[in-house]
């Protein structure tokens, strides 16, 4: 039975407040619905994303701010902070964790910059909304091995299609160099390339 992660409840102090604040994000607005006297419903959706969030008045019994290790997801983790600091989020400098691998809670074990090998899964920025809910964006470029079906593609949205887009491209010129040629099949090579991403099945040859 599949089970799919729909929704993530963030407790807020100020409703309009967090509703302006992720507005400001530029993240879709989809309900806004109060049925009775102090009880409020938001549910906002980030760009691209499957997920949504839903604060307001009476639907949490957790204190506000009280969120921690939200994870957004990014194929460009310095676009990302550039534009989250153009939207007014004051984002942390884009960090990797001193472990490789994820990150420690907090702020330990952060190191300053983008993961060296710029290896998928390894940089890391914060923010928080302004109750102090804690978000994490992660850069992810490459998925692991049996992460997503590979006979199923799907992409969020026209901006995401056209990052693998560009991926594939630069891609298929390094093929294109290493067999010292144009290819005349560069669609089927593209098509390739992008199904075996999202599935973390490695590169066509």
């Amino acid at each position: 039975m599949d089970m799919k992660l729909e929704v993530v409840v963030v407790p807020v102090s100020d409703v309009d407040r967090a509703k302006d604040f992720y507005t400001s994000l530029g993240w879709r607005l989809d309900a806004d619905v109060s049925p009775e006297d102090g009880y409020r419903v938001v549910q906002m959706t980030p760009p691209g994303s499957p997920a949504s969030v839903i604060f307001g008045a009476s639907v949490t019994e957790q204190p506000p701010g009280s969120a921690r290790g939200l994870h957004l997801v990014t194929d460009d983790i310095e676009a990302a902070h550039e534009e989250l600091k153009r939207r007014g989020a004051d984002p942390s400098e884009v960090f990797h964790d001193v472990s490789g691998i994820f990150h420690h809670a907090g702020t330990d074990g952060r190191v300053p910059g983008p993961d060296p090998r710029r290896g998928s899964y390894g940089s890391f920025l914060s923010f928080s909304d302004p109750d102090g809910n804690g978000w994490i964006v992660q850069e992810i470029t490459e998925r692991l091995p049996g992460r997503l079906d590979p006979a199923v593609t799907s992409f969020s949205s026209a901006d995401d299609l056209a990052a693998a887009l560009r991926r594939a491209a630069a891609a298929h010129g390094e093929h294109e160099a290493r067999i010292g040629a144009e290819d005349p099949d560069w669609p089927d090579w593209y098509a390739t390339y992008m199904v075996r991403e999202q599935a973390g099945t490695g590169s066509p040859s």
